[in-house]
């Protein structure tokens, strides 16, 4: 199995997309009328200096992204069975997934963008050598309460935001104690606290849009696994507060049997990333427990993840059956799925991808 992903901010170089908007002129046309600037000059060009601020940054990668998306499409005539997005990128994963047009996508993001971009002004920092449990350890012992954890990017890569003047501050201690410390060319403190009122707002936004159902799964930032349908609208809110998943998204992947990663847009960011996670990579059994999520959540994020005609393994049967419906509730308690050429019901926990 295959995944593509999509980067986010923090991608963006001068030049992006330069062989790729000769290719689609009929969806540069539309992203030129949404935005109202040519999104070709500033990527190629960049003449007024607006490609790193984020209300153009966010547009810029979207539509790079997803011109990449569609010249590998062409390509190989063959769409990938996960698709993923650090950040920015899951509207890149939703837009590959059908589940939103191109010209709406870019309509969100541009909303995004602007209001992320009027947040207080804030800051990042990315730690290097250690894991993300330890960078909130180191958090808590050196009393940095106001600074939150904002990319878990891979296991020994971490961003955290805040304040300018607690990230600077929080320098010294976090070196002192032997990591890396980087402070981030970013103007906001994006992923925590402190985006607050953009996610409120921006929320308001979202539920003016409808989303269709998703075609492939689509790993959210949020929780690290596919997304359910009737949580897009809350998941993207989320999202601008939240921690990224990304590690945890990568492992699940992993799980699921994904050998292929392939990386769409500009950079090799998360294909360095996806590299880091391999390596520490500590082999997981390919079923989850089920025992701390409710039955509707079985079901959903069975359905989710799988199509009808999955081939599966059961407990108790030796060969590999067919599954021949979506998964369902039955009796109000029960999580069950039925199979070709079988009458009866199977219970969900019994059944695992082959």
């Amino acid at each position: 199995m295959i995944a593509y992903m999509f980067p986010g901010q923090g991608s963006q170089v001068r030049e992006m997309g330069k062989e790729l908007f000769s290719q689609f002129p009929d969806l540069i046309q539309k992203a030129d009328a949404i935005l109202g600037y040519s999104i070709e000059d500033l990527c190629l060009h960049d003449p007024h200096k607006e490609l790193n601020q984020t209300q153009f940054t966010q547009p810029a990668l979207y539509v790079v992204n997803a011109l990449s998306y569609r010249s590998v499409i062409q390509a190989t005539g063959k769409k990938p069975d996960f698709v993923a997005g650090h950040s920015l990128g899951e509207y890149n994963a939703l837009e590959a997934s059908d589940s939103v047009s191109f010209e709406d996508g870019l309509r969100l993001v541009q909303q995004r963008g602007a209001l992320m971009s009027q947040a207080p002004r804030g800051g990042m920092a990315a730690v290097i050598g250690v894991t993300g449990e330890q960078v909130e350890a180191l958090l808590k012992k050196f009393g940095f309460d106001a600074i939150d954890v904002a990319n878990f990017n891979s296991p020994e890569q971490v961003v955290i935001s805040g304040l300018k003047a607690d990230i600077d501050k929080a320098s010294d201690d976090f070196q002192e104690a032997g990591t890396r410390y980087i402070i981030l060319n970013t103007s906001g403190a994006f992923h925590s606290r402190y985006m607050q009122s953009s996610k409120v707002q921006f929320e308001v936004f979202l539920k003016g849009f409808s989303f269709s159902e998703l075609q492939i799964p689509v790993i959210s930032n949020v929780t690290a696994r596919p997304y359910i349908q009737s949580d897009i609208v809350e998941n993207l809110a989320k999202q601008i507060t939240h921690s990224i998943q990304w590690t945890e998204s990568m492992r699940y992947l992993l799980a699921q049997g994904v050998v292929e990663f392939q990386e769409m847009g500009v950079g090799t960011v998360l294909t360095k990333f996806i590299t880091d996670i391999k390596a520490k990579e500590v082999p997981r059994e390919q079923k989850e427990p089920s025992g701390n999520w409710t039955v509707q959540e079985q079901v959903d994020r069975w359905n989710a993840t799988h199509s009808i005609g999955l081939k599966v393994h059961v407990d108790g049967y030796e060969n590999e059956l067919e599954t021949r419906t979506k998964a369902i509730v039955l009796f109000g308690h029960r999580a069950a799925i039925y199979m070709q050429g079988y009458n009866g019901y199977f219970a969900l926990d019994e059944v695992t991808p082959a």
